[in-house]
């Protein structure tokens, strides 16, 4: 009898136990998805209203979205949505009228908005913004002295950066204008990349290109996201980024009733 009692109280020991150390693992696990989550970019509650506009007459109205190291996410809107006020706050050339946006654990409101921008993101635009006098590699290099950096060789650091993005080193020397639409902007995204930063923000960067040069440009920005860890935002009206980016965000005009997904 006494055994029979001895072997049930064991078995009951050994339930509790299993019982004990799956709770445990799942808790385990629970952790380890919440820290598995990067995000570098957290837009919380963001508002903007331009100083002359009336009091309750925002550009951009209470938008919450989070930002991920190693993804690739497109913001998509109809016009008079706050795109391009959205892309403002993020990059700090503009403050949130309410609300804040933190950039790797620090609010924008306390950082230093020139270094931030030189350092910490890289921006690309529709139209390129190169300097057309100069040839590709000297617009990679004046960003480099822009911010600083105590490269030994630049034009060597410049060619590969441009082999990165894939422009042979012959392309070094040409002058931006003799460089079709495809290939500026990849100088512009090697330009961007010029001091590393963690963040790339690309307003319609395959606006002025066609389909087959859109989707080069894109797999591109794609390796960056998926293989060197960056995140990278664009803003887009085009199907096609839609379609290759990881998460996409909606805006929507402020007087409708959802303001954002």
């Amino acid at each position: 009898m006494a055994n029979k009692k001895e072997n049930y109280v064991s078995k009951q020991e050994l339930v509790k136990n299993n019982e004990e150390k799956e709770i445990k693992n799942k808790k385990k696990i629970k952790e380890k998805d919440v820290s598995s989550k990067n995000i570098i970019l957290s837009i919380k509650n963001a508002s903007y209203r331009y100083s002359d506009a009336e009091e309750d007459d925002y550009a951009l109205r209470d938008v919450s979205f989070d930002f991920e190291s190693g993804k690739m996410y497109a913001i998509r809107g109809r016009s008079g949505t706050g795109k391009t006020t959205l892309l403002s706050l993020i990059s700090g050339l503009e403050k949130c009228t309410e609300g804040e946006i933190i950039f790797d654990g620090k609010s924008l409101k306390d950082m230093n908005l020139d270094k931030y921008r030189n350092s910490d993101i890289g921006i690309v635009f529709q139209s390129y913004n190169l300097l057309p006098f100069m040839t590709a590699s000297e617009n990679i290099i004046l960003s480099m002295d822009a911010n600083g950096l105590k490269i030994k060789n630049k034009k060597e650091k410049a060619i590969e950066l441009m082999e990165k993005v894939g422009l042979k080193e012959t392309y070094a020397n040409r002058k931006v204008l003799r460089l079709s639409g495809g290939e500026q902007q990849r100088v512009a995204i090697a330009r961007s990349l010029s001091y590393n930063p963690k963040m790339i923000i690309a307003d319609e960067p395959t606006g002025n290109l066609d389909k087959q040069t859109e989707t080069e440009i894109l797999e591109i920005f794609k390796k960056l996201a998926h293989e060197e860890n960056k995140c990278v935002i664009i803003v887009t009206h085009s199907g096609n980024v839609c379609d290759t980016v990881d998460v996409i965000y909606d805006l929507k005009k402020v007087n409708d009733k959802e303001i954002s997904k």
